[in-house]
This record gives structure tokens, C-alpha cells and sequence, in this order.
């Protein structure tokens, strides 16, 4: 359970990282990323715009694989097909995922590693590294703790659809969707519940990867980074002084594989852990609605069905892709997909070409909650890597379906929707919304 705050200073909660970048950009437009190529799918606009989905399809009919040569990231293959990307995440030894050649994301390694300044995760790690990382925090994942979780998750969840308003507009995303991802990360943790908001905010910062090309902008970054960093070292010191418990900080003290850890890798997995919990359950949860508005006759078939509501879950996924992508660096030379692949070659897998990816999901582009195959979804990334939080993420987006299906709360989209301005994190910044009935 979350825990009283530890004495601190005072923590700044704004402006927001995404605030920070459009005041900077607005008075140095002379910073805005040119993206001289075709297929540079980096740029950010194409996501915030949702027009991405053309330019996918028009590589996926011409080939797997499409090399970049100039880009504000560098140099790097777009791996668009489901088999392609798939086929290089079964080869973690050949496709690495270690910080120390580039990590998971599309920045370079110069950009965020700046004196000192890389942040070793185990999802950035190779074997067998990451292997007792990841098998230090698996236990808070497991089906037996996904049990014990279940009421608690549905009270919460319950609560907040009962306190919502009714006949008037409201947005999604902060009411609902920041609400109750931030309050089950601060469970995890057991982060102090008054400061709970705090891991929004850090959470944008971490993941916001265009912010990270702004050179000015560097220091903003890094301090509230670093605040966040203080703030879980005093959550580290007072937890290892107490018999261990099912939180994440715990198990990690009393963990041989990370008890070690510097401060940079204690920061880093933390980072991992919050945007990872946090980004992408939140942007499903705001997906889910924006998608059954989209498609009426689908939100018709989850009404009528609530049989269909695991499935559904699993569709939504596919349908939205929290995460726009992952990135692999080839650690020797290689042929694939008929391309010829030079060693420390940045591969970027992109999940939400994959999910729409026409060789094996029929009419991808339309949300379909009866979908056969909806669990074939990449949106958890593949191999020794995919998801560690999966099944908790599952968990609460099938109780937020279950207990808007119980009270019979029907969401329409009735006034703005802003999409976040990013090409990893893919999701929605602002959705305004009004409850009916059905």
C-alpha cells in the first residue's frame, strides 16, 4: 500500500514537459527537427495530426525494411511488417537492446548520455544482465498478485466512475485515465498517495524523447530528473531500513541482482517502470473510448456483449499501440529481409505499423472487438523483452471495461481531442467527453 510522504523539499509539478518544448520551440523556431526524407517517420506532427497510418501502409506495400540516411535522430531502418520485427526480437544477442549501444528508443546515444548522464534499465540491457533484473521485479506481476489486486483495482476503478459528472463535458485523460494509472503506480511503489501526481509529471519528462533533441532544454530535463531521483532515494534509505514487503522499491533492496545498483541504474529502472506503468495503460484507457466513439457499432457489440470484453481489451491494445516504438542496434554485420545491415545499424521496430499490419490482421485500420487474432498484437514488444507489467495492464483496462458495462455508461466524445506530439509515447493529451446511458 502507498506510505506517508518522506520529508522533502518542495517538488515542482509544472510546466509540463510537453509546455516546456512548445514555449522553446515558439521562441526558437530555428530548433524544430527538419525532416528532409520521405520516410522519416521521427517527426512528431504525423502523430499529433494522426496521419501516420498512410505512410506506414505505403512502406508496408514496398518492403519490411526502409533505411533513413538523414534524420534529427541520425541515421536508422524503419522495420515496419509484424514477421520483420517479430523475426529481429527473437534475436536479442544480434539486435541489441543495451544502453551502451543506443538503448530502446529513437534518440542517439550522444543525446542522452551526456556527461555521464545514461540511464541503464533492464528493458536497455542484453542477457544475462537483464535477466536477474527483470526477474527481481516479475514477482509483483505474476497471476497470483494480478488476484490479489483485482479488488482493490475495481474499488478504485468504481469509485471514480461513480464520482464522475453526468450531462456535462469533462476530459478523460485527466479525470480518468492520469487518475487511476498514477494511483495504481503509486500502489506499486508504495509511493506516498498526496504526492502521487508527481509521477505524471516525471513520467512526461522521462518519456518525452523530442524534448531530449533540444539541447537547451538538456539541464530542464536532467534537473527534474534528478528531483525525482532524491525523492526515491529517500523512499530507498527509509524502505531498507523495513522488513521487505510486495512493493517494487522493496523488492529491489532485497534483490542480490539490484541492490548494487548505482544511482543512475536505480533512476533508470525507475523511469522504466513509471513510464512503462504509467504511458501506456493511461493512453489505452483513453484509446479505448476515443476508438468506441470512432466505431459506434463496435461500442454497440461490447453494450450488448460482455462476454466480448477480454477480447475487446486485447483489440484495443492492438487498435491504439501505447508505444509508438522500440529500437534494436545490430551488433555485427547482417542480411535481413534481403537488406544488407552493418554492425551499430539503429533499428526501429515500429509497434503501430505491426498492429496494422494487413498480412495478418484483416481491415486493421477498423477496430473489430471479435478480432480472432487481436492477441497477436506487438504492443507489448516480443521475446525476452516484451512487457513485464502485461498482465497488470490487462487487468485494469478489463475491470474499467466491466465496471463501465455494470453501470451502463455509455462515453461520447463532445468536444476537443489533442494527441500527444511524440513519436514514442502515442496517445492523447486532452479528451473531452460526456456520460449517457444505454
Amino acid at each position: 500500500m502507498a506510505t506517508q510522504a518522506p520529508e522533502k523539499p518542495q517538488f515542482r509539478t509544472s510546466p509540463s514537459a510537453y509546455e516546456t518544448l512548445v514555449k522553446h520551440l515558439d521562441a526558437h523556431p530555428e530548433d524544430l527537427p527538419k525532416h528532409p526524407e520521405k520516410y522519416d517517420v521521427s517527426r512528431s506532427d504525423i502523430y499529433y495530426e494522426d496521419r501516420w497510418q498512410p505512410i506506414f501502409a505505403e512502406m508496408r506495400a514496398k518492403g519490411p525494411l526502409h533505411y533513413v540516411s538523414e534524420s534529427p535522430f541520425g541515421p536508422y531502418w524503419n522495420v515496419v511488417s509484424h514477421k520483420a520485427i517479430q523475426h529481429i526480437e527473437a534475436l536479442p544477442e544480434l539486435f541489441s537492446s543495451s544502453w551502451e549501444h543506443g538503448g530502446i528508443t529513437i534518440l542517439e546515444r550522444d543525446m542522452d548520455a551526456e556527461e555521464g548522464r545514461e540511464l541503464p534499465m533492464f528493458i536497455a540491457m542484453d542477457r544475462p544482465k537483464h535477466t536477474g533484473q527483470r526477474r527481481t521485479v516479475a514477482p509483483a506481476f505474476t497471476p497470483a498478485e494480478m488476484k490479489r489486486m483485482d479488488d482493490e483495482i475495481r474499488k478504485r476503478t468504481g469509485e471514480l466512475l461513480d464520482s464522475l459528472p453526468k450531462g456535462e463535458v469533462f476530459d478523460w485523460v485527466e479525470t480518468v485515465s492520469i487518475e487511476l494509472t498514477t494511483g495504481m503506480l503509486a500502489i506499486l511503489f508504495g509511493f506516498p498517495w498526496e504526492d502521487r501526481h508527481l509521477l505524471t509529471f516525471w513520467s512526461d519528462w522521462a518519456g518525452d524523447t523530442e524534448i531530449a533533441l533540444v539541447k537547451d532544454l538538456t539541464n530542464d530535463r536532467e534537473e527534474v530528473l534528478q528531483e525525482m531521483a532524491t525523492y526515491f532515494q529517500q523512499l530507498w534509505m527509509k524502505r531498507a531500513q523495513e522488513e521487505p514487503g510486495p512493493d517494487l522499491i522493496s523488492m529491489m533492496i532485497h534483490s542480490p541482482a539490484m541492490n548494487q545498483m548505482d544511482p543512475r541504474e536505480f533512476m533508470g529502472n525507475l523511469v522504466l517502470l513509471i513510464v512503462g506503468g504509467n504511458d501506456t495503460t493511461r493512453n489505452t484507457m483513453s484509446g479505448i473510448i476515443h476508438a468506441f466513439d470512432k466505431f459506434p457499432d463496435q461500442r454497440k457489440l461490447f453494450e450488448e456483449n460482455p462476454d466480448l470484453i477480454p477480447n475487446a481489451v486485447q483489440e484495443c491494445i492492438r487498435y491504439q499501440t501505447p508505444l509508438a516504438h522500440m529500437r534494436r542496434t545490430a551488433s555485427e554485420d547482417t542480411e535481413l529481409f534481403g537488406e544488407q545491415i552493418k554492425k551499430g545499424d539503429k533499428l526501429i521496430l515500429w509497434y503501430l505499423s505491426a498492429n496494422r499490419d494487413e498480412e495478418l490482421f484483416e481491415n486493421a485500420e477498423k477496430l473489430d472487438i471479435t478480432r480472432e487474432n487481436a492477441r497477436r498484437h506487438l504492443s507489448f514488444g516480443y521475446g525476452i523483452h516484451r512487457c513485464v507489467g502485461a498482465r497488470l495492464a490487462e487487468l485494469q483496462l478489463r475491470i474499467l471495461l466491466e465496471e463501465m458495462h455494470k453501470r451502463r455508461m455509455r462515453v461520447h466524445v463532445a468536444g476537443d481531442v489533442e494527441r500527444v506530439r511524440a513519436n514514442f509515447v502515442h496517445g492523447f493529451r486532452k479528451l473531452e467527453v460526456e456520460i449517457t446511458e444505454f
